[in-house]
């Protein structure tokens, strides 16, 4: 599936899709990296590049906001992402509690923030097949680890930010490429030329 053209979830089948994984292996940390796609807009690369220290603070607390290095990002543009939606906070709090309950002592900050059951990091590949994986055992037809992104990139425009702050958030560096990732909901545009006058 062409990287910009992957389903954009409406927020029902977002709920189908962490019920379904609430009841299979591995699934807060599934739940999280849901919630990182579609709570922050991150590409496969960026999610498999991201180390525990990357999230937490010296108080061993979440921070609020993300350094995404120039190394970590897709043409290699510095930007930053905020911990700040409630879900995703929890998602995150949740798993790393079950992450440093099962390697206790072994549990590192310099560790792949998302480990695959052999323990290791992922491969963008290799994530790119779970989330393939997930929406398929929630009979969502067309989604793939780009589907988190475009739905954010999207949601924020029909909450009404504006396309520059939604470019900035999802580092494009021109607002065109932004608007080729929002969707167009026929109902908004609906209400738009209702609400007008």
């Amino acid at each position: 599936m062409k990287e910009g053209k992957a389903k954009v979830l409406t927020e029902q089948e977002l709920r189908r899709t962490l019920r379904v994984i609430s009841k299979k292996p591995h699934a807060k940390r599934n739940t999280a990296l849901l919630w990182c796609s579609f709570g922050l807009g991150l590409r496969a690369k960026e999610l498999v590049s991201l180390r525990v220290e990357h999230i937490l603070g010296a108080d061993d607390r979440l921070l609020e906001e993300v350094n995404l290095s120039s190394a970590m990002t897709k043409g290699s543009k510095q930007r930053f992402v905020y911990l700040t939606n409630s879900s995703l906070i929890e998602a995150l709090n949740s798993y790393l509690v079950e992450r440093q309950d099962q390697e206790g002592i072994l549990f590192s900050r310099q560790a792949a923030l998302f480990t695959s059951q052999k323990g290791g990091a992922f491969t963008p590949n290799t994530l790119q097949q779970l989330f393939h994986r997930m929406y398929a055992e929630a009979k969502i037809h067309g989604a793939s680890s780009h589907s988190g992104r475009r739905t954010f990139a999207t949601t924020l425009i029909e909450k009404g930010a504006d396309i520059k702050a939604v470019s900035r958030l999802m580092g494009h560096s021109s607002i065109s490429m932004t608007a080729q990732y929002v969707e167009d909901n026929p109902l908004r545009l609906k209400q738009m030329c209702k609400d007008l006058f």
